[in-house]
């Protein structure tokens, strides 16, 4: 039986919206890049971003981000909540979040990377959101908010209408050092981007998303905070994405190797993965290498995909995750993935 979901009212110009650091607290790093980001929130939705004790807190202990996180459900004038950025521990806050707030009033939160830990407890819970948004990393630096973003973020918050996925053509891995004066006013290295594989079905499907950031699925797989019956995707899209850690595409195909024995690759109907980072301010392989790395998680998704559910419909570069410009894409909420047309649609109700 697939998981009934609530998908939580739009927010209405003007209303209050929550900014938390459920894992790393970058306003507390790189404040003035933070302080960009809510002045561009406010241009972008006219919305009225609300922070909180823990916002830019560094090293808060993991029940004051839970505590944050359940004031801001339990706020009736909060109608959102955004992350600000990511980070590695935020499974410890889950533990200490109480879930009857968030069915109480439920919310859209938007947030990807580490967050994927509290979508999918919200998605758990019964209520949807959306898996993408960084107010670090997406509205502060730089010189504007890319086109793509702004659309998904006012759609996901405000508008609710549906969106075609489109390809912005560059694509940036890393901005410039928040330190550096900068990051305020020039992107970082954008190169262009190659076209999406397809692979699988040639078939339109239409179904609720569930999955996030590879590594972080597996922890929460492995602290067993996941239905027991993987039935709850059947029909389902799978979101696949993986972090700047820029695992090797043998370990990416373990994890998903991984979700085809659990029953999960077999439940969902369609596939999508994120084009990944190849570099950090550390790594800096040539345009070759990191050709060379997208190409082999990509060849790894898909033939680990068809090994385990050959009708599923599959697609590998797709802007979400850890990459700028980023779509933010529903998660619980309905994507469209037609494999046949080769396109990708987003229902941000």
């Amino acid at each position: 039986m697939v998981l009934p979901l609530i998908h939580p009212p739009k927010a209405a110009r003007g209303d209050k919206v929550a900014v938390l650091s459920p894992s790393f607290a970058a306003p507390g790093f790189a404040p003035e890049v933070h302080e960009q980001a809510m002045r561009r929130l406010r241009e972008v939705t006219g919305l009225e971003p609300v922070e909180y004790p823990t916002t830019r807190r560094l090293g808060a202990d993991a029940r004051d981000r839970a505590a944050d996180l359940d004031a801001a459900f339990a706020d009736p004038e909060i109608r959102a909540v955004l992350a600000t950025i990511g980070g590695e521990d935020q499974i410890t806050v889950i533990p200490y979040l109480d879930p009857d707030l968030v069915r109480a009033d439920p919310k859209p939160f938007l947030g990807y990377s580490d967050n994927t830990n509290l979508l999918n407890w919200l998605w758990t819970n019964g209520v949807a959101g959306f898996y993408g948004g960084s107010t670090q990393v997406h509205l502060g630096p730089g010189p504007a908010v890319d086109d793509i973003h702004a659309t998904a973020l006012r759609a996901a918050l405000l508008t609710g209408e549906r969106v075609e996925i489109t390809e912005p053509g560059v694509s940036e891995d890393i901005g410039k050092d928040w330190k550096d004066p900068a990051a305020l006013t020039d992107f970082g290295d954008r190169t262009p981007t190659e076209p999406w594989t397809w692979a699988g079905a040639r078939q339109s499907v239409t179904g609720p998303t569930w999955g996030g950031c590879l590594e972080v699925v597996q922890w929460f797989l492995t602290a067993g905070r996941f239905p027991a019956d993987p039935a709850v995707l059947d029909g389902g899209v799978l979101l696949l994405e993986s972090s700047e850690e820029i695992i090797p595409a043998r370990e990416f195909g373990w994890i998903v190797r991984s979700l085809g024995e659990r029953g999960i690759l077999s439940a969902v109907d369609a596939v999508v993965v994120a084009r990944p980072p190849t570099s950090t301010f550390e790594l800096q392989p040539s345009a070759e290498e990191r050709a060379a790395h997208r190409a082999a998680q990509r060849d790894t998704a898909i033939e680990t995909v068809a090994r385990y559910n050959p009708d599923a419909v599959v697609v590998v570069g797709v802007p979400f995750g850890h990459t700028r410009p980023q779509w933010i894409l529903p998660y619980g909420g309905l994507l469209t993935v037609d494999g046949e047309r080769q396109q990708v649609w987003a229902d941000y109700r």
